[in-house]
């Protein structure tokens, strides 16, 4: 069948992406198994002399940490010191969209395990690749230089990453006495690993959590949390002096936080480091878990942990984390003891289920809808809509406090999240991908695996309304947010605009709502129908 038209282009530099063609060409030889097969039968067992574990922006934390544990052993069989390094490669926040929030929060947390390190004699040395190409040459050069033997770090599952380390892989078999180990340790489960009983990878999140479940009761050790590292001898110190002295890098100049957002009260609100991250997940299972079931879609009464710029940046760990909830489950299997507990360990199985998506199809990342045909669709290029959804002007209150949250806080309750990016790619018919990344770009707790599925188009359309006549009773939520409407009373809270009479309506000096939610609803999915059933990816 003839195409009815070509794919649509996105008008936007920073979104643009490769072919459907070129997607399955990746998914087909996917670059995790071009890693494995690049690591395949290397020498490692050479004696070892420094050893360097690599930090990645999502396992900032020397408790609990699987490359980290494993460099720590290697270097007490031989007579070298553990070595630990960050590549910090401000050209790759700006290639992703990193926010100043997520940037300033990995940082304090970077300087905080440089200081963690320090008292164990463990030097944390920061180094710059100014362009996204020098990215090799400093892990190599570092390598040469400090006499390294062996080089640990923790698999990022993104195709960007893997092909970095794709790239470092081939460089060290070029190398005397010299190996690169990477370990699977973002996830309790290992991404790909969960099969159906035809033997395909779990695509579908229900039958994945059962079978997720069922493992953990099977082998309980999965949780069992990784020493952190010992100490070096003390002659470390002045020995790698130089190592010690490197320091943490200053925000870049494209990361200052913009006008409105406060840097102070945003550190408050996110503090940063490992004892931080520990301390709200105790409070959360302490104080609030017992209501999480119950109330956890009611943004209005914050009844989630805040735990996810921990989890993105790996400043707290997945097994550490999971091992507590267990414990205060009594020990309890997560399907068989509070269900407020199973709950919330349900909402931790999607981020694994996610990261399982991303290895099995990892075009996800490479700005392409984990349904190619969705590629096919034509979006409109309303730019006065786009300003209205990302200011919180949009005219419809439960979108508009999502979004004012997002830009106050650098986060937004889950919730809101389904519904205002079920309102950009459906009733503003934009191109969801604008809206993937203003969420990355603002976001601190912005996760590639997550966000993606987060924004994945699909025909489910949240009506705002409903939603916030189920989730946000009171209206207090958008209250809160939407300032203009704190004094309307009753269900017009919801919808001022069908609500409240004309004069009384224009008094709050809320916007009118850009488009009818009906009108758009049914345009969107019309156009998805026609450019959908005709697509060939």
């Amino acid at each position: 069948m003839a195409k009815k038209h070509e794919r649509s282009e996105s008008q936007d530099g920073a979104l643009k992406h490769p072919s459907t063609k070129r997607a399955k060409e990746v998914d087909q030889h996917t670059p995790l198994d071009q890693l494995e097969e690049q690591l395949e039968g290397q020498k490692t067992d050479h004696t070892a002399r420094n050893v360097l574990h690599w930090f990645r922006s999502k396992d900032l934390r020397q408790e609990d940490n699987s490359a980290l544990a494993a460099a720590s052993q290697k270097a007490k069989e031989g007579k070298g010191s553990l070595l630990t390094m960050y590549l910090f490669s401000p050209k790759d926040m700006d290639w992703h969209g990193t926010s100043p929030a997520r940037t300033d929060f990995i940082l304090q947390s970077l300087q905080l395990l440089k200081d963690q390190l320090k008292e164990k004699h463990i030097p944390l040395a920061c180094v710059t690749a100014e362009e996204r190409a020098e990215k090799t040459d400093a892990i190599m050069d570092f390598a040469r230089k400090h006499d390294v033997s062996h080089i640990y770090a923790n698999i990022e599952y993104e195709v960007d990453e893997l092909r970095r380390d794709i790239k470092v892989a081939k460089h060290v078999q070029n190398e005397q006495d010299l190996s690169f180990e990477l370990l699977h340790d973002q996830t309790v489960v290992k991404p790909g690993e969960l099969t159906t009983g035809s033997g395909g990878p779990h695509k579908v999140f229900t039958p994945y959590h059962k079978a997720w479940l069922a493992l953990l009761k099977d082998e309980p050790n999965l949780l069992d949390v990784q020493p952190s590292p010992e100490a070096n001898d003390k002659k470390a110190a002045q020995e790698f002096k130089d190592l010690f002295d490197s320091k943490v890098p200053a925000l870049p100049e494209s990361k200052q936080y913009p006008p409105e957002q406060d840097q102070g009260k945003l550190r408050k609100l996110w503090p940063a480091g490992h004892e931080a991250g520990m301390n709200r997940l105790l409070d959360f299972l302490k104080e609030k878990v017992k209501n999480y079931a119950k109330h956890r879609s009611e943004p209005a009464l914050d009844p989630s942990s805040r735990l996810s710029p921990y989890l993105a940046s790996g400043i707290i760990g997945i097994r550490e984390t999971l091992s507590k909830a267990k414990e205060h489950n009594d020990g309890e299997n997560f399907d068989e003891g509070d269900p407020s507990i199973d709950s919330w360990v349900r909402e931790i199985v999607f981020r694994e289920f996610y990261r399982q998506m991303m290895v099995v199809t990892p075009h996800n990342a490479m700005n392409l809808p984990q349904n190619l045909k969705f590629d096919f669709v034509q979006w409109e290029n309303d730019e006065e809509g786009w300003k209205k959804w990302y200011e919180g002007k949009t005219g419809v209150p439960f979108i508009d406090a999502g979004m004012r949250q997002l830009n106050a806080e650098a986060y937004m309750h889950n919730r809101l999240r389904m519904n205002t990016s079920s309102y950009l790619r459906t009733n503003l018919l934009i191109d969801y991908r604008k809206g993937e990344r203003y969420f990355a770009e603002n976001l601190v707790d912005w996760d590639l695996s997550n966000n993606t599925q987060g924004w994945e188009p699909s025909h489910t359309v949240f009506n705002p309304v409903s939603q916030a006549e189920k989730c946000d009773k009171n209206g207090d939520y958008i209250r809160k947010w939407v300032p203009e409407l704190k004094d309307v009373q009753g269900k017009a809270i919801f919808a001022p605009h069908e609500r409240l009479g004309k004069k009384e309506f224009e008094k709050l000096g809320y916007p009118y709502p850009h488009v009818d939610f009906k009108e758009s609803k049914d345009r969107a999915l019309s156009r998805y129908k026609s450019d959908l059933a005709d697509a060939d990816p």
